[in-house]
C-alpha cells in the first residue's frame, strides 16, 4: 500500500471512530460521490445528439482500446453520464448489447479516496472485485469493478478521486 493510501486510510479510520453510532460503517465512510452512470448504446452518435439537443456539454467520442470501448462523457452539474459503444468484436460492451439490443444502464461509478484501501475493504466484506489488481480507467485514474452478484445485481466501478 502506498504511503498516501496509508495516510488516507488512517484518516478514514479516525473519521469512522468519530462518527461511530451515527449509522456509519467503514464501507459507507469509504464511498465518495457518484462519478458517473454508464449507459451502453448501440448508436453512440444518436445518443450523443440526444444529450446535445437537451443542451448538455457532450465530449467527443474517444477510443479506449485497453477497455474495448468508445466513450463519450455527458457533463451534468453534479455528475456525468458515460456513453459506451463497443470497440472490436471482443468488447465487453458488445456482449452486453448482444443481450440488451436497445442498450441500457451498464454500471455506476463511485469515487473512493484510495483504490487499494477500497479493494482491501470490499474483499474483507465478501465483495468480489472482477480483477485482482486495479486498472487505469477512462479518466486516467485507478479503477476496479465489483461483481454485480455481490452488489444487488448492479455492476459497480470504484474510481480513485
Amino acid at each position: 500500500m502506498s504511503s498516501l493510501c496509508r495516510i488516507l486510510s488512517s484518516s478514514r479510520s479516525v473519521a469512522t471512530n468519530l462518527t461511530r453510532g451515527m449509522a456509519s460503517s467503514p464501507l459507507t465512510d469509504m464511498l465518495g460521490k457518484l462519478n458517473h452512470v454508464a449507459i451502453a448504446t448501440p448508436d453512440i452518435e444518436k445518443a450523443s445528439q440526444f444529450y446535445r439537443n437537451l443542451g448538455a456539454n457532450v465530449s467527443e467520442k474517444v477510443a479506449q482500446p485497453e477497455h474495448g470501448v468508445y466513450t463519450v462523457f455527458v457533463t451534468l452539474p453534479n455528475s456525468k453520464i458515460e456513453l459506451l459503444y463497443p470497440l472490436g468484436e471482443k468488447s465487453p460492451i458488445q456482449a452486453f448489447l448482444d443481450k440488451n439490443k436497445a442498450g441500457g444502464m451498464h454500471h455506476i461509478c463511485i469515487e473512493v479516496k484510495c483504490i487499494e484501501s477500497a479493494m482491501s475493504l470490499v474483499k474483507s466484506k465478501g465483495i468480489r472485485p472482477l480483477a485482482e489488481k486495479h486498472k487505469i480507467g477512462a479518466h486516467g485514474k485507478p479503477v476496479v469493478f465489483l461483481h454485480p452478484k455481490d452488489c444487488g445485481g448492479v455492476l459497480i466501478e470504484l474510481e480513485q478521486e
